[in-house]
């Protein structure tokens, strides 16, 4: 009996052993998940990119430029376009950033780029260039000839005026 038992066993396993074999030649082997979501994501089409305010190169061809000279040699220039008040473009180290109006209570020009952390504070004697990702000022006292004119001219006529 306990050899009738045996060779049942022997003819049961060998038979689910050839039937294993027999659907690993016919059944492809299982996708993984990670080769599944690559082909979802390839099936996709891919959606529309809505561009940040901040993002992209702005166009200055017909912008009124100022050129600003700091403190500590800084040099930075401003493009403005009559059309579009709420933007405006800045030079600052050989790129081109796009900044964007912020209202204020006091009557300043703020302008931002939150992405890159540009603020531009600007107040009739002066341009102030802040990072607000670091917190620190990366350019003080800006000023455009105009203003660096007028201020000399101030400080003349104070001058004649005290004499």
């Amino acid at each position: 009996m306990k050899k009738i038992l045996q060779i049942i066993s022997c003819m049961t396993l060998s038979l689910g052993l050839s039937q294993v074999s027999a659907n690993a030649q016919t059944t492809p082997a299982p996708k993984t998940k990670v080769a599944t979501k690559t082909a979802k994501a390839a099936a996709k089409p891919a959606a529309p990119v809505a561009l940040d305010d901040d993002d992209g190169e702005p166009d200055v061809k017909e912008s009124k430029t100022f050129e600003y000279k700091c403190e500590l040699g800084n040099v930075l220039t401003m493009y403005t376009n009559a059309d579009d008040d709420k933007h405006m473009a800045m030079r600052w180290k050989k790129r081109l950033y796009r900044l964007t109006r912020m209202e204020t209570t006091t009557g300043a020009h703020r302008f931002e780029n939150r992405k890159a952390g540009f603020l531009w504070i600007g107040i009739p004697a002066k341009g102030l260039l802040l990072d607000s990702h670091r917190g620190q000022q990366l350019a003080n006292e800006c000023k455009t000839t105009d203003q660096v004119i007028a201020e000399a001219e101030l400080k003349t006529e104070a001058a004649t005026q005290a004499k």
